[in-house]
């Protein structure tokens, strides 16, 4: 039988059609942005992304173990240096997606990127989750962030990924804002489209993720949980092979996340240096950044 507590609770399946609609419609999938033929007239797009938390993975939940924080700054002092010698090797351009925090603890790193051709996008102020966050407080630290960026760099970011891809319900009307060309956060297509919000197009292009194509997935460790790496470099290889096979055959996008942290150990970074050979030995390939990608399809759809 029912109590007075559990007949005033608010549960989804109470919910009337108008409140689950407007839930789900707040933020949706559009047109897609497909072009016909990418850049050149090549088949596929290649957009190779990496999330530089270092030592904000720790930082983002009050953490002040030098342990964890030990292992962010991996990232950095080891990691960044073999992405960076892999990139220059085969003269692929790569977005860089950093926390505010990240940028002020490694500026030099975020310049260098910059010089070299690669791209610099918002990843937050220390990765803090957006959905726990008060409306404000998202936009104060999604514009805090940028204006961060840009005063190390030199460049003023145009696109954002959100950490932990948590979108909130306020992320979109923020991006729109600030006039950001694009997001990468969201996972409904395999093919770059632009977001709706509310109903109505926005201008803003999403270019999707997927935890498949993320190597967060099969390498976290947490020694004090049953989270464990059970997953071999050369399978996480093969998957993104396949991924990029699809992407190859459809003529669409193969975008990858790898976090520096994750990937940049001595095992796991061949697997960018593979990958990218085998990308390589196919035709019809076209390396670029998230933000070159987003204005094409933006003005090719």
């Amino acid at each position: 039988m029912s109590t007075p507590e559990s007949a005033s609770e608010d549960h989804p399946w109470q919910w009337e059609e108008a409140r689950w609609r407007r839930v789900v419609d707040k933020v949706r999938a559009g047109r897609s942005l497909k072009p016909k033929h990418w850049k050149d007239g090549n088949r596929v797009a290649v957009a190779i992304s990496f999330d530089s938390d270092h030592e904000t993975s720790t930082l983002r939940w009050g953490d002040t173990s030098p342990g964890k924080l030990s292992q962010g700054q991996y990232g950095a002092r080891a990691a960044i240096p073999r992405i960076r010698a892999i990139l220059s090797r085969y003269g692929v351009p790569a977005t860089f997606f950093v926390p505010a925090v990240v940028a002020m603890l490694h500026p030099d790193e975020q310049r260098a990127l910059v010089g070299e051709g690669h791209e610099i996008g918002i990843h937050s102020w220390i990765h803090e989750l957006n959905s726990s966050l008060p409306p404000a407080d998202e936009r104060e630290l999604q514009m805090r962030a940028a204006d961060t960026l840009e005063k190390i760099t030199g460049t003023r970011p145009v696109g954002i990924r959100t950490p932990s891809w948590d979108f909130s319900q306020h992320t979109l009307a923020i991006t729109r804002e600030m006039g950001l060309l694009y997001d990468s956060s969201l996972m409904a297509d395999d093919e770059p489209y632009e977001l709706l919000e509310d109903g109505e197009p926005t201008g803003v292009v999403e270019l999707p993720v997927e935890w498949i194509r993320d190597d967060a997935v099969y390498f976290n460790m947490d020694r004090f949980s049953a989270l464990r790496p059970y997953t071999p470099p050369s399978a996480v290889l093969e998957i993104f092979k396949a991924e990029f096979d699809g992407a190859h055959e459809e003529g669409g996008l193969f975008l990858l996340t790898m976090h520096p942290h994750i990937s940049g150990h001595r095992s796991r970074i061949r697997i960018l240096d593979e990958l990218i050979r085998y990308i390589r030995s196919h035709s019809g390939v076209w390396f670029a950044t998230h933000a070159d990608v987003a204005r094409y399809c933006k003005d090719n759809a």
